[in-house]
């Protein structure tokens, strides 16, 4: 199953009347993102700041940046595929443009999570952000 578009997870998210409906949405968002190589959970592709392990590989398709991510923890990796869909297979420059703080709000995500779990998503944004602006002056 090939990971929905930003708009498709607004769309299915609001036919979930509660929360737990759509945690149990967002792991299955998780469950469709690629296999992460075992070999490539290395501390390099660790994200600091996030509560679980997540790894963060990139590579460069043509102009666009192509991640394969992982999370040792289920709802991570639902938050993770969220992010993708933002993220992945986008130029650098699309990626910095894109709102994620709005798309959160939008999602209403950050008001359901702990803190720590806040803090980790915003930590895995702000790699992808750095990968991104890294890329885009390379």
């Amino acid at each position: 199953m090939a990971l929905p578009s930003t708009d498709e997870i607004l769309e299915d998210l609001q036919f979930f009347d509660d929360w737990e409906e759509r945690y149990k949405y967002i792991i299955d968002l998780g469950k469709a993102l690629p296999a992460m190589d075992p070999s490539l959970r290395t501390p390099e592709r660790l994200v600091k700041g996030c509560q679980s392990n997540v790894w963060i590989d990139v590579g460069l398709q043509g102009d666009a940046l192509h991640f394969v991510v992982d999370s040792d923890a289920h709802i991570v990796r639902g938050l993770l595929a969220v992010v993708m869909a933002a993220y992945t297979d986008k130029s650098p420059e699309a990626i910095i443009a894109f709102d994620m703080d709005g798309y959160f709000q939008t999602l209403d995500l950050e008001r359901h999570l702990s803190p720590t779990r806040g803090n980790g998503l915003k930590a895995i944004v702000a790699k992808i952000q750095a990968i991104a602006k890294a890329t885009a002056v390379a």
